[in-house]
């Protein structure tokens, strides 16, 4: 495998954990209503688990406010189960085929312990991108030891790998900086 393919697989290894590490920050409720906080909530619609964004048509009107509005208005009471099982800790209120979900503010406490779980979460995020790292290098040592990189190559291929990790390693604490930003703002 030549270097360029090498660091090109890395790259797009690395960009998807930043992705999924930003998606998954998504579900993190701060004091502003999302529909991201719900969106991938799974409703076991007849028989099979499927997201509510399929479901229903999700809004957040205000601040304090999700509303979500169920294309089959007889999937309305599998919603709030799905809802009232999630992790979410909030109930739903159903008027009629509408389903208001009223988010209480944070409480300081609170707002501290979502800081630490973010914190953990882009740890993870981190351990991620240094495996990828570490598969890239054992990559171009296997491909050294074929003959088909010289050892000039590897070590080039290995600097480039590691500035590729330190851009994806700043992209986590950028992405932590302004979720964390958003979970303390009052």
């Amino acid at each position: 495998m030549p270097m360029d393919d090498i660091l090109l697989e890395c790259e797009e290894k690395m960009d998807h954990a930043v992705d999924f590490f930003h998606d998954e920050l998504r579900v993190i409720r701060t004091g502003r209503a999302s529909a991201g906080l719900v969106e991938h909530i799974k409703v076991d619609y007849y028989g099979s688990p499927t997201d509510l964004r399929q479901l229903a048509s999700i809004s957040a009107p205000e601040p304090g406010m999700i509303v979500i509005k169920p294309f089959d208005p007889s999937s309305t009471k599998a919603i709030e189960k799905a809802i009232l099982a999630s992790e979410l800790g909030i109930t739903p209120a159903t008027a009629g085929k509408v389903i208001r979900l009223p988010l209480p503010a944070l409480s300081g406490e609170r707002r501290e312990h979502l800081v630490l779980q973010l914190k953990k979460m882009a740890e993870q995020a981190r351990v991620t991108i240094r495996n990828i790292r570490r598969d890239a290098n054992k990559t171009a040592d296997r491909e050294k030891n074929d003959n088909l990189l010289t050892e000039d190559d590897v070590t080039q291929c290995k600097e480039e790998v590691q500035k590729l990790t330190d851009e994806h390693g700043k992209k986590i604490d950028k992405v932590l900086e302004e979720k964390n930003k958003e979970v303390m703002e009052t």
